[in-house]
């Protein structure tokens, strides 16, 4: 390399911002890649800003964001691209292709990471200092982000959440309204999205954690769950249905224990199929609360995908 072009590297370097997500909720980044990437990066003298959790930022629609999203050259070590792309666009700040750049930390080695950040090869340390420990709050970031490059519009989402996390736009459009009202490690709406258009970051598995989609993801049974098949018929109208049954049997057997025991029966298959977790299932609404949400969504006018 000459003078020249080590100038230019170094000057493109300076105008280079350099993010790193600790994703300090969840367990889902390895702690030693992440560790090495912050080694290396402090070894080749570059500049970093740390970011306690870009989940959160998002929801919070954190001003920092746009700033990000404003820079010229911007390179962020975080998780998936796909994952980080639409986080930034569900804040209102979306990234551009041609100047941002999302390293996954979740795959790839720190030598990788740092290499794709510098430039240059990188050599990370093997051994370095115990990190301090993941910081805990009430509500872990876990909500629903939209992938618009592969959502269709067909609602399905909206009609199927029982916690009003989604909402419709003012040009009609699916949007995740309400993200705090997400229920934590539950990834059910994602399941019945034909798309796999709905994200969840933290989540273990690909594609619901932003890997790229592929045929046999879309293949698979359980990213092919279709609400009005689900349990044989409409997911509201069965457990309406079969609420007034138990309350039919209530009036005539007064057997308290009977109806419940019908209604975890009804609820154990939605669990089983959609990876709903069990302390979920215990939350879920009351039958009265499920038939005016069944009303509500019976109300909404269509939307033409």
């Amino acid at each position: 390399m000459t003078v020249t072009d080590s100038s230019a590297a170094a000057a493109a370097k300076q105008d280079t911002k350099i993010v790193f997500c600790h994703c300090a909720y969840t367990k889902i980044l390895p702690q030693k890649v992440k560790d090495q990437v912050l080694a290396g990066l402090d070894a080749a003298d570059v500049a970093v800003e740390e970011v306690e959790d870009l989940c959160r930022m998002s929801a919070e629609k954190d001003p920092r964001l746009q700033e990000l999203a404003g820079e010229k050259t911007l390179k962020i070590a975080a998780c998936f691209p796909r994952a980080v792309k639409w986080l930034f666009h569900a804040a209102e700040t979306p990234l551009d292709d041609s100047r941002h750049e999302v390293l996954n930390m979740r795959e790839s080695s720190a030598e990788e990471v740092c290499s794709a950040i510098v430039g240059e090869s990188v050599t990370v340390p093997e051994e370095v200092p115990e990190a301090v420990a993941e910081k805990s709050q009430p509500w872990k970031p876990w909500f629903p982000v939209i992938d618009f490059d592969r959502c269709t519009n067909c609602m399905q989402c909206l009609s199927f959440c029982l916690f009003d996390v989604y909402g419709v736009s003012a040009d009609k459009k699916i949007q995740v309204q309400n993200p705090t009202k997400c229920k934590t490690d539950c990834p059910a709406c994602s399941r019945v999205c034909p798309e796999a258009a709905i994200l969840f970051p933290k989540y273990r598995a690909a594609p619901i954690n932003g890997a790229p989609v592929s045929e046999a993801d879309l293949d698979r049974e359980k990213m092919k769950v279709d609400i009005s098949s689900l349990l044989g018929g409409d997911i509201y109208s069965l457990l309406r249905d079969r609420s007034t049954r138990a309350r039919s049997r209530f009036s005539k057997e007064r057997d308290e224990e009977r109806a419940l025991k019908e209604r975890k029966r009804c609820l154990k298959k939605l669990q089983e199929t959609l990876d709903i977790p069990q302390e979920l299932m215990n939350q879920l609404p009351s039958s009265e609360q499920i038939q005016d949400k069944f009303s509500q969504a019976s109300q909404r006018p269509k939307t033409e995908g």
